[in-house]
């Protein structure tokens, strides 16, 4: 019997879903992608379409490695679970304990008014705050005002950045906050501040809290916050596409020969196909992989379950109704209601996972017993007025191929 409808799949159509793919590539819209449909414990569909350089002509490889930016955030939030459950942070506590930088927070009273309109916190940040975005701190490209060119001045990108993690935690702290803690959802350097305040927790840099705690247990052998010069052949050039011309640009990254002094929790990763998918299956295991436990299955649970009010889902996200069909939970977005979802893409309810700026998204279905994997290098940039293009990039095929993908792999389920 063939594979794909072993596994539950048409195959013809599965088949019409990688010449989909191939096509947005062909046109010129993407450089290229990975992408991978796991299903019941084995592969049903890898593809490597079109170079992961165009300019050397490399093509993708299922080892190529990609920027995965927010997608380190549902790693980071693991790690922060793991302490919680050996009673070293609690989700209610406040995060001078630890950060003290964070001590008599202020609040703007208008989100897009003057930096000098403040009033007193009403309380501290707390953990959870950090894992849900509600703890009023920001990014540049999502907001508007003072505020946002604020962050661009004195923060810079969020990916790459010249300060220590000390310096970098003190110069957050100085800027106001855009709302009080716990009110909304804002995106933000939440999950980055999280990252620093585990290694003060731990007393080492976060980047070996995450490489002692996850990374190196789960083989994630590939995923590091830097290419080694030793893998940089297989690393993909992120490519801009020109609004005009249609012509796809390289975007230089800082390269570096060790460790960044700055490794950012909320997005700095660089990761391969096979790597992040032995951390999804760990999530599709309920904590577990491979003999070896990461959470515990009630741990699990909170994290994967909506922490968002009504009140909060109502917000647009990015410009964007997201909520209307998804909650969040701790560091990741979960499936509420397949219909109202459909416009993001496909997945059954209970769904989740978290996508990255360059284009890069995964999502795990338990009800399906399904792991979806999609990694390009797209970049639209990530200032104040890019609202609505931070995830899905610039012209119209790069934006509809990855729901694109979710909708025509799930139209090819047979069971």
């Amino acid at each position: 019997m063939d594979k794909n409808v072993s596994s539950g799949f048409d195959a013809a159509k599965l088949a019409a879903e990688t010449a989909a793919m191939q096509g947005v590539v062909d046109a010129g819209d993407l450089s290229g992608m990975v992408t991978l449909v796991w299903r019941d414990g084995e592969e049903v569909q890898l593809n490597t379409l079109g170079k992961r350089d165009i300019e050397a002509g490399k093509p993708m490889t299922r080892d190529t490695l990609f920027r995965i930016a927010s997608m380190t955030k549902p790693i980071t939030s693991v790690g922060a679970l793991m302490l919680m459950e050996e009673g070293k942070l609690r989700l209610d506590d406040p995060i001078t304990k630890w950060l003290p930088e964070f001590k008599n927070g202020v609040v703007l009273k208008d989100p897009k008014g003057p930096l000098e309109n403040t009033t007193k916190s009403p309380r501290d940040i707390t953990v959870e705050d950090l894992m849900t975005h509600r703890s009023g701190l920001a990014y540049g490209f999502t907001s508007s005002g003072p505020i946002a060119q604020a962050y661009e001045k004195v923060l810079g990108t969020p990916l790459d950045n010249p300060k220590t993690a000390d310096e970098w935690l003190k110069t957050i702290a100085s800027l106001p906050l855009s709302y009080p803690p716990g009110e909304r959802m804002h995106y933000s350097h939440s999950t980055e501040v999280l990252g620093f305040l585990l290694g003060r927790i731990e007393g080492k840099p976060y980047r070996e809290v995450m490489k002692e705690r996850i990374l190196d247990p789960l083989g994630m052998k590939d995923t590091d916050f830097f290419v080694p010069k030793e893998k940089r052949d297989r690393a993909a050039v992120v490519y801009q596409q020109d609004q005009d011309s249609g012509a796809l640009k390289p975007v230089p990254f800082p390269q570096y020969d060790t460790p960044p002094a700055y490794t950012a929790g909320g997005g700095g990763m660089i990761s391969t196909l096979d790597d992040y998918l032995l951390f999804a299956r760990m999530l599709l295991n309920k904590g577990e992989l491979n003999g070896r436990r990461y959470l515990t299955r009630d741990t699990f649970e909170m994290m994967v379950t909506n922490h968002l009010t009504e009140a909060q889902r109502a917000i647009p996200f990015l410009g964007m109704p997201m909520w209307s069909g998804r909650g969040f939970g701790l560091g990741l977005s979960v499936v509420l209601d397949e219909a109202k979802n459909e416009w993001m893409g496909a997945g059954s309810v209970g769904s989740f996972g978290w996508p990255g700026a360059f284009g890069t998204w995964w999502q795990v279905d338990p009800v399906k017993n399904m792991i979806l994997i999609f990694l390009i290098q797209n970049y639209t940039p990530l200032t104040p007025d890019m609202a609505g293009q931070a995830v899905t990039g610039a012209r119209m095929g790069a934006r509809v191929a990855c729901p694109m993908f979710q909708k025509m792999v799930y139209g090819a389920l047979t069971g």
